[in-house]
């Protein structure tokens, strides 16, 4: 996220009411998380163990909740609670505008765009030329939309992270405010939800293709022409490169990257990162031609028991 004009840390302290150590003049001009944070953004970490990593990043400032022995030159803002005042920061310089109408008065909308009815079309959203929206598609505030684009009915675009912080008996929402912004000529099948960034985008590349009831949680990437069938389900900070395969119900867990030009077969389970050009199999996966001789052998197990007497 962006600020609408840059902030020194001094001015940042300020609204948090919290200390800087550093130079008070560094200039903040938004803010992100930690993996992925730039040059200008103020960051966050509450626990020793992500110290190091926060305060050797791209960011200016760091938001922390004690004073390190050493903070690499880094100018840091001490605060109780970093994930609580990053919080505050995010609403201080960014606020969801609850609209009334069906299609806001910031939304842009280009040429020969059709808009089914009961379609909702938030605050400073932007849709490009000859895009077809179907019935009942909900489209946040603050989402980019290409030209050429197809949304099928009931699909949601722009929904919050799925992102919390676990307090000792409760859970603390992360307050989310980045985007979605998908690419031309792309097709998004009925009832698929895409969660916006956190604070950055999560982004559908140029000619990708989604099937039915497809979810992406938040700051993923996918690529360019990339097939989805139904009722994929891709966690938040995935890097999916361009023209990958997914069959029906595949899932993956959290910050996998997945190379250009794989193809995962259906109903398989995505734990660890998968390489460009291969085909993969299975729950957890592996390239399909070992998953396959693995099951082949697991069959003929009985028969080798018994042989053995077991």
């Amino acid at each position: 996220m962006k600020f609408t004009k840059p902030l020194t840390a001094a001015e940042v302290a300020d609204i948090l009411q919290a200390k800087v150590i550093g130079d008070p003049n560094v200039l903040i001009s938004g803010l992100n998380e930690i993996h992925m944070v730039e040059e200008g953004d103020i960051s966050f970490t509450d626990h020793p163990k992500y110290y190091k990593k926060s305060l050797q990043s791209k960011a200016s400032v760091v938001l922390i909740n004690a004073v390190p022995e050493d903070t690499f030159g880094k100018t840091i803002i001490v605060s109780e609670q970093p994930f609580a005042d990053f919080n505050k920061l995010i609403k201080s310089q960014w606020s969801l505008t609850h609209v009334s109408a069906a299609i806001s008065e910031t939304a842009q909308i280009g040429k020969n765009v059709h808009i089914g009815p009961n379609v909702y079309i938030g605050d400073r959203t932007t849709i490009g030329n000859n895009c077809i929206i179907h019935p009942n598609v909900v489209i946040y505030g603050d989402c980019i939309i290409g030209d050429n684009v197809i949304l099928h009915s009931g699909t949601i675009i722009g929904a919050d992270a799925f992102y919390y912080k676990r307090e000792k008996d409760s859970y603390s929402k992360f307050t989310t405010c980045g985007r979605v912004i998908i690419g031309n000529n792309v097709e998004i099948g009925a009832l698929c939800t895409i969660d916006r960034g956190v604070t950055g985008d999560t982004v559908i590349g140029e000619g990708t293709k989604f099937d039915n009831q497809i979810h992406v949680g938040h700051d993923t990437i996918i690529g360019k022409n990339v097939l989805m069938a139904a009722q994929c389900a891709i966690a938040g900070v995935v890097v999916i490169e361009d023209d990958v395969i997914l069959w029906g119900q595949v899932g993956i867990t959290k910050e996998i990257h997945i190379g250009k030009g794989a193809q995962v077969l259906a109903k398989s389970g995505v734990i660890q990162d998968l390489e460009a050009g291969k085909r993969y199999l299975g729950n957890p996966t592996a390239e399909a031609f070992t998953k396959n001789r693995e099951w082949i052998l697991l069959k003929k197990l009985p028969e080798l028991f018994r042989k053995v007497g077991i």
